[in-house]
């Protein structure tokens, strides 16, 4: 396959080449260059050529480059593979977290080093790790950090750092501080709509660039279609009889009939395809039911093929060829947003039905009707058209982060040699997200109250004796705005100058005091408020707490925060120098008495429920959030595996594989969902759920329940595994033939197994650990 053939894309490769050179050859700092172009102009494509191109145009320049992908999830692997597929051997492309784990001292010449930006910068927010790197290779240890290579790396060499979708990333806290520690001699930032402008000055001096690709030539190319156009024609179809939905029905099934006939006329076998998003929740069942009778009428049905369901509930079969070109699939139903990479080019058509709750186009929902199947245009506009129509009444369109995993589309079955388990399972549902809800106020107010001597609940409220009753505490009712000292004519000579560190203010300095803003108040306050939740989840909590506050000052003390300025005079008085300590202290008592009161909360709403489980038929994954492997025991064929799956479990998995005299089949579990295994266990007074990583069937007849462990965590594993322990006899004594417990490898680099009622692991005493192999 050819790549970066389009006019478009060979101009604005070298342009890429030229301007990054220019840069290279500057002195100057923060160089960077922004490259614009469209979503579908093939944004990776043109940028590796550039890194093909711009090795070969500076051959006595030793260059480097940092590849870096936004989001959550393996973007930055998939980016990988796309780049090892565009460059074809050459330059070499590595992974961060594979080659620089402490081993690599530095990045090759011509090295294309990809990285996670999210994995990379993120810093732990609480504890006693707070403000350091979350990723092993930023921070310092017995190997090299990513930080030394860096460093290492430019005395050798010039880093050219490319920043793919740069816009999500332009407003992160830490990034400027990455951007430092990387101090890249050129950065390029992708994007289709970068937020950050290289401003006319910088460019003048030649220290920014920027390069833009017209959406106008990336349609006159024809990767993308000309326009979309919401419902069109649609008053021919109006009448007395009918509903909106029953128009927009039948206006797309009408413009498909015309769409496939326009292929047909144009020499191509395309079967164009309608998208039709349903709402969530009852609404969606009933207008499901609709459509499905309308297209029953018009011979369209699952039986023989022509409708498709693609819900979380309901899948048809043949999904994972109904991007092929001649799919029988004429309509497809669904009701999440269809993500970005699910690639679907001859969707022509979007059905967008009301719901209540959402006025909203999600981009990536529009953009899957917006490519062209065979990259040209036709004579035929219709064809180079995309059309939506909808009964919304007012529409709104919605950017979104990038999420991989909103539908699953490659397929799997469970083998035949599979016979039924029936393990009892235990699920349920999420109920505490760590927050302080609604009835925080009660406590807040028995606290408060009795603090200060005022009655709880009073028929009449004498907020003037309230008030003499917190000034005989030491505090103030008085509202006086709320002012920063700030350091005034602070004078520092020359000779200082160079040995000035630490902080600047002496006791004898002058001072001068000024009104807060606002906004820096209400940062200041709800400051105040997350330091004191006692552990709470502080995004979910802050709001509950301050609106709690705020009651208590307008019910005992008369200050109304939902007049003019009410908010604003409780915020001053909480954070007056004379009230702030003891409002802390008591805002911390509090939160810490109410958490049995949450407990309890949480107990009295958990909804639980036994079932008996087996594995499913048939299970769908994920391009991006997956991957295909060739292991011939997994009980699912072919066999899908998460990506973001840990190092002991892929390492286990490759061992099982070789374990075909005693392993008939295996499986890997998920978690948090109700069609994965779970078994019942205790933690802080509350029930949890355990997901065991593996059930394996044995040819000795056991059925095997595992999960592997590894540092840390084996050591936090004694509830769990203690609890399987229990499940593993109480379910023996009924007649099942189980075996299991915690899996671990030991500095020998063989598999252990703790099967042990009371559980135990240092790393140093293995010998209550049998060896997995013996056991099996």
């Amino acid at each position: 396959m050819s790549y970066g053939n389009k006019e478009y894309q060979v101009n604005a490769i070298g342009q890429l080449v030229k301007s990054v050179s220019e840069l290279l050859a500057k002195d100057a700092s923060n160089k960077v260059c922004v490259f614009q172009s469209p979503t579908g102009s093939g944004k990776t494509v043109m940028v590796a050529k550039f890194i093909e191109e711009i090795i070969k145009e500076l051959p006595e320049t030793d260059l480097c480059f940092l590849w870096v992908s936004i989001g959550k999830g393996d973007l930055h692997k998939q980016s990988k593979k796309s780049l090892e597929r565009i460059f074809d051997g050459f330059p070499n492309v590595n992974l961060l977290e594979v080659e620089f784990f402490g081993s690599r001292n530095y990045i090759e010449q011509n090295e294309v080093v990809v990285v996670n930006w999210e994995k990379l910068y993120s810093k732990y927010a609480s504890g006693e790790n707070k403000g350091e790197w979350k990723n092993k290779v930023m921070r310092e240890g017995e190997g090299v950090n990513f930080i030394e290579v860096l460093e290492t790396t430019r005395e050798k060499r010039k880093i050219i750092l490319i920043i793919d979708e740069s816009h999500y990333a332009s407003d992160a806290q830490r990034t400027s501080e990455l951007r430092k520690i990387i101090s890249a001699d050129v950065t390029l930032e992708m994007s289709a709509t970068p937020k950050i402008q290289p401003s006319a000055q910088d460019i003048a001096k030649g220290n920014a660039k920027f390069i833009y690709v017209d959406p106008k030539d990336v349609i006159e190319e024809g990767m993308i279609k000309k326009e979309l156009i919401i419902n069109e024609n649609l008053e021919k179809l109006v009448d007395d009889e009918k509903t909106s939905q029953d128009i927009i029905i039948e206006a797309a099934y009408n413009k498909r009939l015309e769409l496939k006939q326009a292929y047909t006329n144009a020499g191509s076998n395309i079967n164009p395809l309608c998208l039709i998003q349903l709402p969530n929740a009852e609404a969606g069942v009933a207008k499901k039911e609709v459509i499905e009778a309308f297209l029953a009428d018009k011979g369209i049905t699952e039986t023989n093929g022509k409708l498709a369901v693609w819900l979380s509930e309901e899948k048809s079969d043949g999904l994972d060829e109904i991007s092929d070109f001649e799919s029988e699939v004429e309509f497809l139903l669904f009701k999440q947003a269809i993500d970005t990479g699910w690639d679907c080019p001859r969707a022509h058509i979007l059905v967008k039905l009301r719901d209540i709750q959402s006025y909203t186009f999600e981009v990536q929902t529009v953009g899957r009707i917006l490519r062209m199947p065979e990259q040209m245009h036709y004579e035929d506009e219709n064809l180079n058209t995309g059309f939506i129509f909808t009964n919304l009444q007012k529409i709104t369109v919605q950017k979104e982060d990038y999420n991989p995993n909103i539908i699953k589309h490659l397929k799997s079955v469970r083998k035949l040699v599979y016979k039924p388990l029936l393990l009892p399972s235990y699920y349920k549902s999420r109920v505490d997200f760590g927050d302080i809800t609604f009835s925080f106020g009660k406590t807040l107010e028995e606290i408060f109250c009795n603090a200060f001597g005022i009655e709880i609940n009073p028929t009449m409220v004498n907020t003037a004796d309230n008030g003499d009753k917190i000034k005989a505490k030491g505090l103030t009712t008085d509202i006086t705005t709320y002012k920063e000292s700030l350091l005034t004519d602070k004078k520092i000579t020359g000779k200082e100058f160079d040995e000035i560190s630490g902080v600047l203010n002496d006791s004898d300095d002058r001072t001068a005091l000024a009104k807060l803003a606002d906004n820096d108040l209400q940062d200041m306050f709800s400051s105040v408020v997350k330091e004191n939740l006692s552990g709470f989840a502080p995004k979910r909590s802050v709001p509950t707490v301050r609106g709690a506050i705020y009651q208590w000052f307008k019910k005992y003390l008369g200050i109304n925060y939902q007049m003019e300025n009410g908010i604003i005079h409780i915020q001053y008085l909480f954070l007056h120098d004379k009230n702030l300590s003891k409002f802390s202290e008591l805002l911390s008592k509090a939160t810490g008495e109410y958490k049995p009161i949450k407990k309890a909360e949480v107990k009295a709403k958990i909804e639980e429920t036994v079932y008996d489980w087996d594995i499913k038929k048939e299970e769908f994954f994920n391009q991006h959030t997956d991957e295909k492997l060739d292991y011939k025991l997994c009980i699912y064929e072919p066999c899908y595996l998460g990506k973001d799956r840990s190092t002991p479990e892929k390492e286990f998995e490759k061992h099982l594989e070789t374990k075909a005299d005693k392993v008939e089949w295996w499986f890997k579990n998920g978690v948090s969902k109700k069609d994965f295994f779970g078994i019942k266990y205790e933690e802080n007074d509350l029930p949890q759920t355990f997901y065991p990583d593996y059930i394996i069937q044995l040819t000795s007849g056991k059925t095997f329940i595992g999960d592997t462990k590894a540092g840390s965590t084996a050591t936090e594993a004694k509830s769990r595994a203690e609890a399987l322990q229990v499940y593993i006899k109480d379910q023996n004594a009924k007649g099942k033939n189980l075996i299991g417990g915690i899996i671990i490898k030991d500095d020998t680099k063989k598999w252990r197994l703790n099967q042990q009622d009371s559980y135990n692991y240092d790393k140093n005493d293995l010998t209550k650990w049998d060896y997995f192999d013996n056991i099996i």
